[in-house]
C-alpha cells in the first residue's frame, strides 16, 4: 500500500530547556528563558515544538511532559512534541494519564513521538526495566493507551504489566482517540511497529536515501490498515554559518558532547549545515523523501541559539515557501 502523507511541510524546532556542554556552574533553567523561546519560535512562524527525553543522559535533561506543559501556556497556535517519549521505562498506566492530562493541558495540540531507546543502559537498570524486553514493552503498550485513552472501562492480563480489570481512565484524552502516536527509529522491528501500530513515524540520522526507504518497508508492514493520514516526521540536525566548514566544526563539538563520542562523520552524513542554500536544499531532499513535519535541532552553542532560530526563519524559510 501507499502511505497517504500530508502535502504541506511543517517545521518545528527541538528542545525547550537545555544547557551549554562542558559547564561547571549548577543549571538553574529559568521560567524567563522558556518563555523567551517558545514566544521566539512562535513569533518567527515555525509549526511545533519538541522535546527529548531521558531519565539519565550524558548531558543534564529534564522530563519532556513537564516541559511542553509550561510551554503550552505560552504558545497558543505551535504544535508540540514528544521526540521521542521512552515508554518502556514506564508503565503504561500512569503514563498514559499523565499524556491524556497534557492533551488536554494543549488543548489537543499534542503528537506523542515514542521510542524503544536503549543507547544508555543505565536508565533502563535504574527504572529496573530489562533491556532486552524494550521493544516487547512499547509493542504491548500502545494498544493499551488507545483502549485508556477512550474512558472506556480496560482489562489487562499479561506478563509485562501486570493485571487489572474494569479501569476507566477519566476525563478521556482531549483528541478523539488520543493524541497521535508516532513510533521511531530504524531497525526493521521500529518500523514494523509503526506501520502496524502507529499514526506515524520519526526519525534521526538518516539519509533522505534511507527515509524514503524506511517508508516503504513501513507501507508494507500496515498493509491491511485503513489510515487517513501518516505522520512522516524526522529530527535534522542543522546549522547556519558563512562556510559549510564553520557549521561542520559547531555541529561536531556540540554533538559529540551531547552523545559522548566523536560525531564528526555522523554530522557530515546526516546533517544540514552551512548557508541558507545549503541548508535549504537538504530539506527539499528529506521532503521528496517523504518527510512532512521536520523537526530542527539547531546546534551550537546555547548562547547562540536564539539568533540561529531568527536567522532560519529569516534566511531559510522562505527558500522553502512553495513547500509549506
Amino acid at each position: 500500500m501507499e502511505l497517504p502523507l500530508e502535502s504541506r511541510l511543517s517545521i518545528g524546532i527541538q528542545t525547550i530547556h537545555r544547557r551549554t556542554e562542558p559547564a561547571t556552574e549548577p543549571w538553574r533553567p529559568t521560567i524567563d528563558e522558556m518563555q523567551a523561546l517558545v514566544r521566539l519560535v512562535d513569533d518567527c512562524g515555525y509549526d511545533s515544538l519538541w522535546v527529548g527525553d531521558h531519565i539519565a543522559f550524558a548531558v543534564p535533561i529534564l522530563d519532556p511532559l513537564l516541559q511542553l506543559a509550561q510551554a503550552a501556556v505560552v504558545s497558543r497556535r505551535l504544535k508540540l512534541g514528544t521526540n521521542v517519549y521512552l515508554l518502556p521505562l514506564r508503565h503504561p498506566v500512569p503514563a498514559a494519564k499523565q499524556v491524556a492530562t497534557l492533551d488536554h493541558l494543549s488543548e489537543g495540540r499534542l503528537i506523542f513521538g515514542v521510542g524503544v531507546g536503549g543507547e544508555f543502559p543505565k536508565e533502563f537498570e535504574a527504572s529496573g526495566v530489562s533491556l532486552n524486553e524494550r521493544g516487547a514493552r512499547l509493542t504491548a503498550a500502545l494498544p493499551l493507551l488507545r483502549q485508556l485513552w477512550s474512558g472506556e472501562p480496560v482489562s489487562y492480563d499479561g506478563r509485562l504489566f501486570g493485571a487489572f480489570s474494569g479501569v476507566s481512565m477519566q476525563p478521556p484524552a482531549r483528541q478523539p482517540g488520543g493524541p497521535p502516536i508516532w513510533v521511531g527509529g530504524r531497525a526493521d522491528a521500529a518500523l514494523a511497529r509503526a506501520g502496524r501500530l502507529a499514526d506515524g513515524w520519526i526519525s534521526y540520522v538518516v539519509t533522505p536515501e534511507a527515509y524514503r526507504s524506511s517508508l516503504n518497508k513501513i507501507a508494507a508492514a500496515a498493509a491491511g490498515r485503513k489510515i487517513e493520514c501518516f505522520g512522516t516526521g524526522h529530527l535534522l540536525f542543522a546549522r547556519l554559518d558563512d562556510t559549510y566548514e564553520k557549521a561542520l566544526d559547531a555541529a561536531a563539538t556540540t554533538l559529540s558532547q551531547r552523545y559522548a563520542m566523536d560525531f564528526r562523520r555522523a554530522a557530515e552524513r546526516y546533517a544540514a549545515l552551512g548557508r541558507p542554500e545549503q541548508v535549504a536544499a537538504r530539506i527539499r531532499a528529506f521532503y521528496d523523501a517523504g518527510v512532512r513535519h521536520l523537526v530542527l535541532d539547531l546546534v551550537g552553542p546555547y548562547e547562540e541559539r536564539p539568533k540561529q532560530i531568527e536567522s532560519f526563519a529569516r534566511e531559510v524559510l522562505p527558500l522553502l515557501a512553495d513547500l509549506r
